[in-house]
């Protein structure tokens, strides 16, 4: 069985945040045969702008965002919601990601996507936008067993994500499918 590199990206800037929490939380569940690796330095990627978008002369934080999906087997979302959608550094992740148009790293990657947020809902609004981005980014959006937590910060005041049985429980849940669904392509040319 080959092992699948996951690169981690969270939403939030926050070191606190409940969904870096929620990140780690994933790292620490990868399955057998599977390594999440969660990766800082989009957070440090200028806003997207096709001026300053010429090969040889990228800022270093392009560079290393792009190479480090280019190298992943797929990318892992986990995204807070900002004003019902999601965050604008995420976003500009995205666009990022989505160039060169036609080479970009994203193209045809497996992207997941979950998170946790203060509303009723989960976040299920900014997970919905960010699968819709990538989407059209080119990315190949893989939508296993969702993972959207209401309510984080009551539910994760006191307490890690990891230490609440249930979304532990929610998390092995969506492991499960996210790897089944990143073996299948591999199973299927065997």
């Amino acid at each position: 069985m080959t092992e699948k590199n996951v690169l981690v990206l969270v939403g939030s800037m926050r070191a606190a945040s409940t969904n870096r929490q929620l990140a780690e939380t994933v790292v620490e569940l990868a399955p057998e045969g599977t390594t999440l690796s969660l990766f800082e330095g989009h957070h440090a990627l200028p806003l997207y702008n096709e001026d300053v978008d010429v090969e040889g002369r990228l800022p270093e934080a392009v560079v290393a965002y792009r190479r480090a999906i280019a190298d992943a087997d797929a990318v892992l979302v986990v995204t807070p919601e900002h004003n019902g959608t999601l965050p604008a550094n995420l976003k500009n992740a995205i666009d990022w990601s989505s160039r060169p148009y036609g080479a970009s790293a994203i193209a045809e990657k497996p992207v997941a996507v979950i998170g946790t947020a203060f509303g009723q809902y989960g976040g299920v609004w900014a997970q919905d936008e960010a699968r819709k981005a990538y989407g059209i980014a080119g990315a190949t959006v893989l939508e296993p067993k969702p993972v959207a937590v209401p309510h984080s910060v009551v539910r994760f005041a006191e307490t890690h994500p990891r230490d609440d049985d249930e979304t532990v429980e929610q998390l092995r849940g969506f492991l499960d499918e996210f790897v089944t669904a990143l073996r299948a392509p591999a199973a299927k040319a065997a």
